[in-house]
């Protein structure tokens, strides 16, 4: 499939970010695993997005918007939605860390492994999806 330019540089970037991830867990940055995952399923959505409706979505880092508006929300399993709403906060508290401390806490190696596992694995289902487009 030829990918309009706009969906490969949606798709490229959310790679990226999601390799990104990989190296913060390296580097024990358990903040930012979690900013990066979520960076990477906003991306590939909006790439989504971007072939259903033919232009960008509003700005928006909303993971359970972007869904919503790509039509894929019905189809995904209440797992996929467990980890939307497990990456929706680490967005903003990655940029704003008002309990950073609290969530450090809780984002240990193992925890952060997870989160990145189960973000490749809606990756891959949005993807699959979007290449049958």
């Amino acid at each position: 499939m030829e990918f309009d330019k706009r969906i490969k540089y949606w798709l490229d970037i959310s790679q990226y970010d999601l390799e990104t991830a990989e190296v913060m867990l390296e580097g024990k940055r358990f903040l930012y695993v979690g900013f990066m995952c979520h960076q990477a399923i906003e991306k590939i959505l909006k790439g989504y997005y971007v072939s259903i409706h033919g232009n960008n979505p509003s700005h928006t880092h909303n993971l359970t918007y972007l869904i919503t508006q790509c039509g894929i929300s019905v189809d995904l399993s209440n797992e996929y939605k467990d980890l939307i709403d497990t990456l929706d906060p680490l967005n903003v508290e990655a940029r704003y860390p008002t309990h950073k401390e609290q969530l450090l806490k809780a984002l240990s190696y193992e925890r952060c492994q997870e989160i990145i596992d189960r973000t490749r694995e809606l990756y891959r289902w949005i993807k699959e999806r979007l290449l049958k487009k």
